[in-house]
């Protein structure tokens, strides 16, 4: 039995990787629903229910990580670490990070 590919992401749905043991939950998506999500280059498809397999030694993506694509308008949080880069649109995602805090003088 095969899984389609994944329709377009939207916030909530949980994703696994094709390729590895990377899987993602999506917490924010364009409003017009057109980004392909993929990792190691193949979609990403929606994420069977259980445990995912051991995450890979040299892990690519890290758990606990968000991720977004160029624009910003798609951001993911990774729920298991794996070999896969991410990408969307055929550009990979950059690894988010904290906005810093204001001075507190």
């Amino acid at each position: 039995m095969t899984t389609a590919p994944a329709p377009t992401p939207r916030p909530g749905d949980q994703l696994a990787s094709a390729v590895c043991t990377t899987r993602v939950i999506v917490v924010r998506a364009p409003a017009d629903g057109t980004s392909a999500l993929t990792c190691g280059g193949s979609p990403m498809l929606p994420a069977p229910a259980g445990k995912p397999a051991a995450p890979a030694r040299a892990a690519a993506t890290l758990i606990g990580k968000r991720y977004v694509d160029a624009t910003g308008t798609l951001e993911v949080l990774c729920t298991s670490s794996g070999a896969g880069e991410l990408g969307c649109d055929g550009t990979p995602m950059t690894l988010k990070t904290a906005k810093p805090l204001p001075a507190s003088d």
